[in-house]
């Protein structure tokens, strides 16, 4: 490997496509050259995963004349002109990483284990715990049935009981899982429980399963360790799993770093940049089958030591019925057609709608033809969205079974331990990707989806990842050689910024309702470099005004008694916003508070006026052109 980074070759293996990207040194920074892909070939007539990756690459040669491939194989580092400095990978081919997790209490230990795996790029198949009510029949069935590709055994604080974790380690022997992949090996379990619990546990599963023991990710109450038990199902990803799949020993053989999840790449380059830059971010990925949600939210609760600062936390969840194509049938019966029908601007017909949906769950390639079709389609994206994320801000949550020291004021207060961290007031940053979100026909469309989706609250910068490369920016930047750790480092950063991240600008939206349809909610004092503009902002209206990629402006928001932009309602805020390829968004639809802690706009039930507020809202934010709506 060479110690000089200038040209680095990424691919990622996913279940339908493989991607590959050339990354180059221009005048000492790092940019994104190309892009190449071509189907996936782990699956038969082919069944081996490197032809898939050689023809993408082989398009990287073709879009650029350099010479990357040697001899049917990726050449590191460069011989003669010939290959890159570094090759890396991803991987969610073969369905991605699939586990089952065990926990003693299914809200404490298993939430844990389950936010271990999620966290690490799995898709948790299902959660066995002794209170879930199942009898141990049951469970045995449920995990011959699933056959994962490992399991993690979580149960107990350290010195604490062992009866119920050495139960659930009965259950997985007499289970004698198997693997989904592979029939010559032994099925990996990670042990991560309570440590007076290890000779039972071994003594129980050594002889039916690869056993492994780690650190307990819940060594007391009021902590979780979730990083060893993490990179143990980073390590047995790349040993068991991806070893057993056709022509992943070639591929990583080829690669300089390990394999990674394509979901834990993620999730590691969204963590670095909220680290890195001190903010919280939600991203996600919606695509055919499933939505994935990733946060960073500060925990107040669990304050970095000797500090009065909560730590940062990192989630994940797959919302694994929720998708725009092979799922989309479950979209609609989730969400039901009246969710749906309020974001679209047009009195449809309920079976053509349902035909519509139905035809794209039989067709999942096809894409809309019609203005109409694209509206609808994404009219479904917003609850598929939605849905996710409400989700995940359920999972998202500070430590339960923790005591809290508490005060006569907290008599009042009905939060407790457990509650959700998902502030959207606080959150900095709202990244998306995936088909209907990086690839909408304006970016405009985009951001309102986004917007009406998530319902961000106060001031937030929107983006998009133009053609989903965060995986392979997320293990350029895991990698840990000293020798080139800092150029891997500089490069997932500044492609990140300068080439993955389309920035659409700054939403201000405010929090709070009154039932005076017009009222004023705000008064906006905005200084752009061209001069300065007030603005009265009304109930139930929005604006959008030009503020340019690289473009900044200082914003005072005043608003009304029953708003608030984030300093408390009917509190003025001043904020420095930057804009983008949309510009600076004002909502003032309000949000109305659910009492799980979720909100929405409210929406007009009466048809027509709904439609024509929708049609209103999407001009102003020039979603679509006039011409529909004639």
């Amino acid at each position: 490997m060479a110690k000089d980074i200038e040209i680095i070759l990424a691919t990622d293996c996913g279940s339908t496509t493989t991607k590959s990207i050339l990354i180059m040194k221009k005048e000492g920074k790092y940019r994104l050259i190309r892009r190449g892909e071509a189907p996936t070939t782990v699956e038969a007539p082919v069944e081996d995963v490197t032809r898939g990756v050689i023809n993408a690459i082989e398009e990287l040669e073709e879009l650029t004349g350099l010479k990357l491939l040697k001899d049917g194989k990726i050449q590191t580092p460069i011989v003669d002109g010939v290959g890159a400095d570094l090759y890396i990978s991803t991987s969610s081919a073969g369905g991605g990483l699939q586990m089952m997790v065990a926990g003693v209490v299914r809200s404490m230990t298993a939430e844990s284990a389950q936010r271990a795996a999620l966290g690490a790029g799995a898709i948790v198949m299902d959660v066995l715990a002794t209170n879930d009510k199942r009898l141990p029949h049951q469970q045995i069935e449920r995990i011959r049935h699933l056959r994962p590709d490992m399991i993690l055994l979580s149960g107990g604080i350290d010195g604490g009981t062992t009866k119920h974790v050495i139960t659930l380690a009965e259950i997985i022997k007499a289970a004698d899982p198997k693997p989904r992949l592979g029939k010559s090996y032994n099925l990996p379990v990670i042990y991560a429980g309570n440590n007076m619990a290890i000779t039972n546990v071994k003594e129980l599963l050594e002889n039916v399963c690869s056993l492994l023991v780690v650190e307990n990710i819940r060594p007391v109450l009021e902590k979780e360790n979730l990083g060893p038990a993490r990179e143990e199902i980073h390590k047995l990803f790349m040993e068991h799993v991806m070893a057993q799949a056709p022509g992943y020993d070639k591929l990583m053989d080829w690669t300089d770093a390990p394999i990674m999840p394509t979901p834990g790449a993620v999730g590691f380059i969204i963590e670095l940049i909220a680290e890195q830059q001190q903010i919280e971010v939600v991203g996600v990925d919606i695509g055919g089958a499933t939505t994935d949600i990733f946060s960073v939210f500060v925990d107040h609760d669990d304050k970095i030591e000797g500090t009065d600062q909560g730590k940062r936390k990192f989630n994940r969840t797959v919302s694994a019925n929720l998708g725009m194509s092979y799922s989309i049938s479950n979209v609609l019966a989730e969400a039901g057609l009246e969710n749906i029908m309020r974001w679209v601007p047009f009195n449809f017909d309920e079976s053509d709608i349902r035909n519509r949906i139905k035809n794209k769950m039989i067709r999942p390639t096809t894409i809309p033809q019609l203005m109409e079709e694209l509206i609808v389609e994404q009219a479904i994206a917003k609850e598929a969205l939605r849905l996710a994320f409400n989700h995940h801000r359920s999972f998202a949550v500070g430590l339960k079974g923790v005591q809290k020291e508490r005060t006569i004021s907290d008599a009042f207060d009905q939060t407790s331990s457990g509650a959700t961290l998902v502030n959207m007031m606080n959150l900095d940053l709202l990244v998306g990707s995936g088909g209907v979100l990086s690839h909408a026909p304006r970016r405009h469309q985009s951001a309102m989806m986004m917007i009406d989706a998530f319902m961000p609250e106060g001031f937030t910068k929107l983006a998009v990842d133009s053609i989903f490369m965060m995986p392979q920016l997320g293990v350029l930047a895991s990698i840990e050689n000293e020798d080139i750790k800092h150029d891997c480092h500089k490069a997932a950063m500044e492609v990140f910024e300068m080439d993955c991240l389309i920035h659409l600008g700054t939403c201000i939206c405010l929090s709070g309702s009154t039932k005076k349809e017009g009222a004023e909610v705000a008064k906006f004092t905005i200084d752009f470099k061209s001069g300065r503009q007030v603005i009265d902002l009304l109930y139930g209206q929005m604006k959008l005004l030009p503020l340019n990629l690289g473009e900044t402006a200082t914003v005072l928001v005043e608003p009304t008694s029953k708003f608030d932009v984030g300093a408390g309602f009917g509190k003025p805020i001043t904020k420095e916003v930057t804009g983008g390829v949309v510009g600076l968004i004002l909502d003032g639809r309000g949000r109305i508070r659910n009492t799980d802690g979720t909100s929405y706009v409210p929406i007009p039930t009466d048809p027509a006026v709904r439609v024509k507020k929708l049609k209103e809202w999407m001009l102003e934010l020039k979603a679509y052109p006039e011409r529909v709506f004639r």
